[in-house]
């Protein structure tokens, strides 16, 4: 007797159609997901001048291991998406947030750098990264055919802005009660999260339903074996390709001017002009709020236009934005300064709708995997700056200098990203 759980024919539609297609409900769940996932890489940009007071660390010290956890929040990306087509997204995602409730928990109690490193670098970089944009690339490839765009974009947003929205929380918190209270509250919004996963299911024909704007229903597929040979052996063919490395390296550059730059290193440096720190923390909130808007009308415009074109605009304006920035640093917020966190906010990750589109293109069957070595390279830059900003600090004094230099990487982008070719490619 066939079970009911057997999903329907390929070629047959299903008999009973929701109002609402359940595809939405994952994408609202796994928005959920990104979002608490975020509140785990907002903190350590808040980390640096409370554990340079109590432990005596430098900037670049604590940099190193800010540097780890956007390193590994990135390579942990291609290799989860793997691990999610072998296993299931629920198991990868809760052996995630283990990992970062230990890390986040453990440095409670720490009193040396390594074990900063450990905690936050290791076990919270590590298990983020399985919960970062490759988690939302697979989400959007299963479950939509129609829509990617405008549903990447959602995804998207709720990673950015949920950094950036937590940030305010966290800095209160620190405030009022020290940094060891930013841990525990991280370690306690990871224990809740697999509460949400129960509803999550891997594909729509689970439920028997095809993808949203598709007519058939895809049965799912076997669980993929070698999973971290399959992710290498897709890096290996990706790398043969222009536009594979065009792509990398002005996402690259994304992640040096967002993450790197701007998450880690603004506060501190608003504060060196004199603002107050929960007022940054703020401004960076504020960035957060503009990001959804400016994602999701990406990902809108991503659906209508050449994506190619799309990121060539995105990256000239953050250029041009963050070259006037060091004269807009005050002690109080001033309109010219709301002006820049506006339009900011809107550029924030503006980049990745296009670029998935880009990467759904080029690499039709790899899409998810190549996204997340691509992702890789957007951490790995974040987090070469989060450390070469801090040294710099040190050094000069100022960030100054890096601020003119990231515009001008923003310029390199641009034209990287004109120039690179959309002629798709095989399965590795």
């Amino acid at each position: 007797m066939t079970q009911t759980t057997t999903p329907p024919p390929v070629g047959r539609t299903s008999a009973r159609r929701p109002r609402i297609h359940p595809a939405w409900w994952v994408a609202g769940i796994a928005f959920v997901t990104i979002v608490g996932a975020a509140a785990f890489t907002a903190a350590p940009g808040l980390l640096v001048g409370p554990l340079h007071e109590e432990f005596g660390w430098s900037r670049g010290t604590i940099g190193a291991g800010i540097t780890l956890q956007l390193a590994l929040y990135g390579l942990t990306a291609p290799f989860a998406a793997a691990l999610m087509d072998r296993f299931g997204i629920r198991p990868v995602v809760a052996v995630a947030l283990t990992m970062i409730t230990l890390g986040s928990l453990g440095t409670v109690w720490m009193s040396e750098s390594w074990q900063f490193v450990l905690g936050w670098g290791v076990l919270v970089g590590g298990g983020s990264g399985c919960m970062a944009l490759a988690f939302g690339a697979t989400i959007t490839t299963r479950w939509f055919d129609k829509r990617q765009g405008l549903v990447s974009g959602l995804l998207t947003a709720g990673g950015a802005s949920g950094q950036l929205i937590f940030l305010p929380v966290l800095a209160v918190l620190i405030g009022e009660f020290g940094w060891r209270a930013a841990s525990v509250t991280i370690a306690l919004v990871a224990a809740v999260i697999p509460f949400v996963l129960l509803l999550l299911r891997d594909y729509p024909a689970d439920v028997g339903l095809a993808p949203y704007g598709a007519s058939q229903i895809v049965p799912r597929p076997a669980p993929a074996t070698g999973a971290a040979l399959r992710t290498v052996r897709v890096l290996g063919m990706a790398m043969r390709t222009k536009a594979f490395w065009l792509l990398a390296g002005a996402f690259a550059i994304c992640g040096i001017t967002t993450n790197g730059l701007i998450r880690t290193h603004f506060v501190p440096a608003a504060h060196d002009h004199g603002m107050a720190t929960v007022a940054a923390a703020s401004l960076l909130a504020v960035i957060g709020i503009f990001d959804v808007a400016g994602t999701i009308f990406s990902g809108w415009l991503t659906d209508r236009f050449n994506p190619v074109v799309l990121l060539g605009v995105y990256y000239s304006l953050r250029g041009i934005s963050l070259i006037f920035l060091p004269m807009l640093l005050a002690p109080e917020v001033h309109i010219p300064m709301v002006f820049f966190i506006v339009f900011y906010g809107l550029d924030w990750v503006a980049t990745v709708p296009p670029t998935l589109a880009l990467c759904r293109e080029v690499w039709p069957e790899d899409a998810p995997i190549v996204f997340g070595w691509v992702l890789a390279s957007h951490q790995v830059g974040a987090g070469l700056v989060a450390w070469v900003g801090g040294v710099v600090r040190d050094v000069t004094g100022s960030y100054d200098l890096v601020w003119y230099a990231a515009g001008a990487l923003c310029a390199a982008a641009a034209l990287m990203s004109l120039v690179v070719p959309r002629e798709p490619m095989g399965q590795a």
